[in-house]
């Protein structure tokens, strides 16, 4: 599905990402993980951008329109399977079939407020929900997260999990959540410092060894001589984008 090399991106004199090689193939569950500022979330746009006709994109900015309701921003993410005239009548006067399709999803996501409701009078875990929606309703191939359940609680978070893992053949995402990076994707990849320092299955890995990962490099040691999928990095030229 995507495969890179020699990846560099930049802001400023800031590298932000330094990676040698990193493929995504279609089918995987891969949970991406690494301590704050590692470059987790430039990985994840920077896959967007390469998969874009075919990817939904949950990110951490959420992208939502203040003042309008709960069914217009769900309703954006179908903006592209439909002509403008057609978008711009639900804009003005929601149809009944796109009215029952955003329903649905909400009532999937336990989104319990009314669809007229702006996204302005929303709780922080509504809000996300919401964007949640938004990229569901797109029905593409591939999901991809920035912690898409960071303002949830952990039992919701796996209920809404199981939602997205049933919609999209492959899913990348960002994750804090250690039982559900284990219990629910195929394959671990982990960052420091903007470089990819783990891919392993997940099956290799246990919940102390994911904790060990944020709070030592003992353990990372372990787990990269350990694992046949890890790629050891090289001081290599690289092709540098800049922002």
């Amino acid at each position: 599905m995507l495969v890179l090399n020699d990846l560099v991106i930049q802001f400023g004199d800031k590298v932000a990402l330094d990676i040698e090689s990193l493929a995504i193939t279609r089918g995987e569950k891969i949970a991406i993980i690494g301590r704050s500022g590692s470059g987790k979330s430039t990985l994840i746009n920077h896959i967007y951008e390469m998969l874009r006709p075919s990817s939904a994109l949950c990110s951490q900015r959420q992208g939502l329109v203040e003042n309008l309701s709960v069914f217009h921003n769900v309703f954006m993410g179908a903006l592209n399977r439909h002509r403008w005239y057609y978008n711009l009548l639900n804009l003005v006067y929601p149809l009944s079939q796109p009215l029952k399709e955003v329903g649905l999803i909400a009532t999937e996501l336990e989104l319990d407020c009314p669809l007229t409701k702006p996204v302005s009078a929303l709780s922080g875990g509504q809000r996300q929900r919401v964007a949640l929606g938004r990229a569901l309703y797109q029905h593409q191939e591939l999901f991809i997260g920035d912690e898409p359940f960071s303002a949830l609680d952990p039992v919701m978070g796996q209920r809404l999990l199981t939602h997205v893992l049933a919609d999209h053949s492959t899913v990348v995402m960002v994750l804090h959540d250690m039982d559900m990076a284990l219990a629910h994707f195929d394959r671990v990849i982990g960052l420091r410092d903007g470089r990819k320092v783990l891919d392993i299955d997940a099956k290799s890995l246990n919940v102390n060894t994911l904790e060990a990962f944020y709070q030592d490099d003992t353990a990372l040691d372990f787990m990269v001589a350990a694992s046949p999928a890890t790629n050891r990095l090289e001081s290599l030229p690289r092709a540098v984008k800049r922002y």
